[in-house]
């Protein structure tokens, strides 16, 4: 969605231009659709909740408990309301969810009806409940509250109207009670009217703000419920593949540094000989020489695969050893410093690896830095790694897919990435990995 279409009436409200957009009054329409369902419901719940405050006001005020007719009345009756909440919320999130897309954009799941029993069941069920009780008992006085600041704002603005009809006639003394004061005649009504007429683009963001907490409640409460135990089966199917990639992984390194790379050196090598035993003035000279000229640039191609899968510094020296290997290598002064006790899981050791590399290239490519400083340490029970370098900042992850990719490799370790990169620098790149004892 581009900006110049915001998804949701709380993204519009941010925009300089709302007042004169069609926000607003999609705002009203959605607070207009409002009044008849909440007036039902608060009908409805009037009929429990009126005697009941009676009752709790008599017993405040003369100590002694309902009778028991009343009592039966507020039992029965709230025990049928709760009986048929969970029935006729039903419908109602129905209507709400579709009367959502007039403020809201973004799509919202419908819900199924899974059968009468489930509704007293699950969670989704009451979760619809509370929002009725919240639409029928809480909606209506900010709705009273919102159109008694309409009419108010409404008697400012005609102050002058009404203050010039009271005294339209000669020895008319009549006096036009304004708010907070009282008027004789229309000029003294004009700054009232001036109040109301400035506060007219306030209300209209008042009915955004009203409008906008409503839809907030709604996607809150009627949204789909996570699944918890989808969730975890969600987890530990992520972690069954990451451990199926790193195998598979691991298996393709070994064929290619153990079996084509060795096949491929020796037909370099053979290619080689044969072009000393072959005169350069022979027909074939040409041809050889530009077969063994290929052959080494597809050794070189094939060392880099190895190594992208998984550098073979890493194998031999250790996370420290490789991290300091890549400084080494980097056109920009890099510090590192390492403090790790313990042997790392292969996965953590590998992400935090290719971290770093990627975080060098980035400071390399883009941050326009002198120098960079990478630190390795164990916190907690994790395994922090941090690239930071006093380059230009400004590091933003939807302008490029290198740190989205990088912050998908992190994730499927089961780690996180956080970023601080203001305009200016200097840009930290700080990444956690679980590294259990």
């Amino acid at each position: 969605m581009t900006p110049e279409h915001p998804r949701h009436l709380a993204e519009a409200l941010r925009r300089r231009d709302w007042l004169i957009s069609a926000w607003p009054w999609r705002a009203l329409a959605y607070l207009v659709s409002t009044v008849p369902i909440a007036g039902v419901l608060a009908v409805g719940l009037l009929v429990i909740g009126a005697p009941l405050l009676a009752a709790v006001n008599a017993l405040r005020q003369h100590g002694r408990p309902p009778g028991l007719p009343l009592m039966l009345f507020l039992a029965v009756g709230s025990l049928t309301v709760l009986a048929l909440a969970p029935i006729v919320s039903f419908p109602v999130a129905v209507v709400e969810r579709w009367r959502l897309g007039l403020v809201d954009g973004r799509p919202l799941p419908a819900p199924r009806w899974t059968g009468l029993a489930a509704r007293y069941r699950s969670a989704a069920g009451w979760r619809e409940v509370a929002y009725l009780f919240c639409l029928g008992g809480i909606a209506p006085i900010a709705y009273w509250v919102f159109l008694l600041l309409v009419l108010l704002d409404i008697g400012l603005i005609a102050s002058p109207w009404l203050a010039f009809n009271s005294t339209s006639e000669p020895g008319d003394a009549a006096q036009v009670i304004v708010v907070w004061g009282t008027v004789d005649t229309a000029g003294e009504a004009i700054p009232y009217a001036i109040v109301g007429a400035l506060l007219v683009p306030v209300l209209w963001y008042a009915a955004g703000l009203l409008a906008a907490g409503q839809a907030a409640v709604v996607r809150w409460t009627l949204a789909r419920p996570v699944d918890a135990a989808a969730l975890r089966e969600v987890a530990r199917s992520r972690t069954r593949l990451v451990g199926a990639y790193e195998a598979e992984r691991r298996r393709i390194e070994r064929d290619l540094h153990d079996g084509a790379q060795p096949r491929l050196t020796s037909l370099t090598l053979q290619l080689g000989l044969a072009r000393l035993d072959v005169g350069e003035d022979s027909p074939a000279a040409r041809p050889l020489a530009v077969a063994h000229d290929q052959a080494r640039g597809l050794m070189v191609m094939l060392r880099q695969l190895v190594h992208g899968i998984r550098p073979q510094s890493l194998t031999d020296l250790g996370l420290a050893g490789a991290v300091r290997e890549l400084a080494d290598a980097a056109p920009v002064a890099v510090t590192v410093s390492a403090d790790l006790d313990g042997e790392l899981p292969e996965i953590v050791e590998t992400t935090a690896f290719f971290v770093v590399s990627e975080a060098l290239g980035n400071v390399v490519r883009h941050a326009g830095a002198t120098r960079a400083e990478v630190r390795l340490s164990r916190a907690d029970g994790d395994l922090v790694v941090e690239v930071s370098d006093d380059g230009r900042g400004g590091a933003d992850p939807s302008r490029g897919t290198g740190l989205t990719g990088l912050a998908d490799r992190v994730a499927a370790a089961d780690g996180r990435l956080l970023l601080a990169s203001p305009p200016g620098g200097p840009t930290l790149v700080r990444v956690e990995l679980p590294w259990p004892r």
